[in-house]
């Protein structure tokens, strides 16, 4: 069992960076993919990127594809998402969870999601 908190969620201006959080209990995290998701109106969450357990597979979305980068510190439990070129469209609040099977890119392969992080991005 893997229990997600996300951190780093902020205010900042179009065109900057963030880097957001995700730190994971137990102790099987490093045999877990992980994935970020972000609501879409009237689509429920949808997906933004995928890291494999070994952090070799690297999956994003098509709109993030370029700005986002995802990486992992199995030491330190955590993963991250770094965000550049941040556009008022990525205004969201970002979620992070645990990859159980199925399409990565759906929502319901997930199982253990955490409480999220507010990212408002100005123009």
């Amino acid at each position: 069992q893997v229990q997600p908190v996300e951190s780093g969620g902020g205010l900042v201006q179009a065109g900057g960076s963030l880097r957001l959080s995700c730190a994971a209990s137990g102790r099987t995290f490093s045999t877990y993919s992980m994935g970020w998701f972000r609501p879409a109106p009237g689509k429920g969450r949808e997906f933004v990127a995928r890291i494999s357990w070994s952090g070799n597979m690297k999956y994003y979305a098509d709109s993030v594809k370029g700005r986002f980068i995802i990486s992992r510190d199995n030491a330190k439990n955590t993963v991250y998402l770094q965000m550049n070129n941040l556009k008022p469209g990525d205004t969201a609040v970002y979620f992070c969870a645990s990859y159980s099977s199925g399409s990565y890119a759906s929502p319901t392969s997930y199982d253990y999601w955490g409480q999220g992080t507010q990212v408002t991005v100005s123009s």
